[in-house]
């Protein structure tokens, strides 16, 4: 869209200057394309900054711009493109034109699941830096920008810029240990922000914003079982509302802004209720406080009345969503092992339901069998979920893993052994994946 006109492109240029310019345009190019290996984007990077150099020079032609990005989309279509691959490529490449430019700029690589980015010792930083300061840099801003690839963009400059500048003073310095320490700590609270907006952002792409509020209610009953859906519901939907205006946008400090105004609201709600959450909200330093709530593994199961499931009426009048939302509510402060994946699928599928028997000629009669099937399927599944991620989450790997055979040798009698090995793998790549309040939506999703 507006994005690639010849005159955002060269304001940015001529207000960031050319090494900014470039910076940025890594930064950008690793996001978008995440799976793209350091030279593919380097080729990329490399063919738009001599662009914008050229064509937005005082003087140049005003056809020069539109020519130079031409050339680009023929490249990025050639059979031997040196560009980062993409599945859609052939599709845009179909088109001509602008057309053709505004396809290819809109192409994504899927998120990586996790982030990869592993930093190296002080030593091995200083190491890599003096032997070429430039190629490091680069290096450095590739793999942590398509590592934590949803982070909002504003977040991901602030963080490099300053990961950068500390490896360049402290590499110099006549005590490097002392140094790193100090900055280090000062980068504490930016490094943080960068971790949890990756974790937000991601869910948000993947779920979108009712989800999101929903995702995160279930994980809020979960943590503190004895709140009410009143007081929870209001911080699911603010934490919505942050995402869905800060993951995207390109200001300054909306993340961060918003996000401590949310820990804030969190706290005030929710210390008085829970021990937990008291000790969490404690710290002075608000982005602490978040990432301690975020880590927070569930609280035990309640002892709670039976859950009162809403009737067909409920469900079909005008708050059917809200009903059906108290109710996975209610199921979530009582499973309180079950993942986050599992949740998100009952809330698909509730909707789903609900789409399906209200429109349809008779809903009660839809609603009445489809809930004869879920009493008979779901909840013994349910229950198995939530008792193999209490286990995970409670046992050492190694007797979660024994435990686990056990129960499987158990539950199929009739499985070889190379069967039950199988399953078995299947279900600790899901409990290792998947129970931790940081999972990939996107690979639990397939996990389920």
């Amino acid at each position: 869209g507006k994005a690639y006109v010849r005159e955002k492109v060269c304001q940015e240029y001529r207000m960031l200057g050319k090494e900014n310019f470039r910076t940025m345009t890594i930064i950008a190019n690793s996001r978008k394309y995440s799976n793209g290996t350091f030279e593919e984007i380097g080729h990329l990077v490399r063919d738009i900054v001599s662009l914008a150099e050229t064509c937005c020079a005082d003087g140049a032609n005003h056809s020069c711009y539109d020519a130079g990005s031409t050339a680009l989309s023929d490249k990025s279509c050639s059979a031997d493109s040196p560009f980062p691959a993409h599945p859609g490529t052939a599709e845009c490449c179909a088109h001509k034109g602008l057309e053709r430019k505004l396809c290819l700029a809109a192409l994504r690589h899927p998120p990586q699941p996790l982030p990869r980015y592993l930093q190296p010792s002080d030593k091995e930083l200083c190491q890599a830096f003096r032997q070429d300061p430039r190629e490091f840099a680069d290096r450095f801003l590739y793999e942590y920008s398509s590592s934590y690839s949803q982070a909002p963009l504003p977040v991901l400059l602030g963080s490099t810029r300053t990961f950068l500048s500390m490896v360049s003073t402290c590499c110099i310095s006549s005590a490097p240990t002392t140094c790193f320490l100090k900055e280090k700590l000062e980068r504490k609270t930016l490094s943080l922000l960068t971790l949890t907006s990756n974790r937000i952002c991601s869910r948000f792409s993947a779920y979108g914003k009712d989800k999101v509020s929903f995702s995160y209610l279930a994980s809020l009953a979960q943590k503190v079982p004895t709140a009410s859906f009143e007081d929870l519901l209001p911080l699911a939907e603010d934490a919505a509302e942050l995402s869905s205006q800060c993951c995207d946008s390109v200001a300054e400090d909306c993340m961060q802004k918003k996000l401590l105004e949310h820990t804030a609201k969190v706290c005030t709600v929710l210390s008085a209720q829970d021990g937990r959450f008291a000790d969490c909200c404690r710290g002075k330093n608000l982005m602490e406080n978040h990432f301690c709530i975020l880590a927070m593994p569930p609280a035990l199961a309640p002892k709670l009345p039976e859950v009162l499931e809403p009737t067909n009426k409920e469900l079909c009048g005008k708050e059917g969503a809200l009903h059906a939302t108290r109710f996975l509510f209610e199921l979530a402060r009582r499973h309180p092992s079950l993942p986050d994946s599992i949740l998100a699928k009952l809330y698909d599928s509730s909707g789903k339901l609900l789409g399906e028997c209200c429109s349809s000629k008779d809903p009660s009669a839809c609603l009445d069998s489809k809930r004869k099937r879920m009493e008979a399927e779901l909840l013994p599944f349910l229950e198995k979920a939530s008792q193999l991620c209490g286990q995970y989450n409670k046992l050492p790997f190694l007797e979660f893993k024994k435990r686990l055979r056990e129960s499987l040798t158990q539950a199929e009698p009739e499985a070889s052994p190379a069967q039950l090995e199988q399953l078995l793998e299947q279900r600790v790549s899901f409990a290792s994946t998947c129970c931790l309040p940081d999972a990939p939506p996107l690979l639990c999703a397939s996990k389920v």
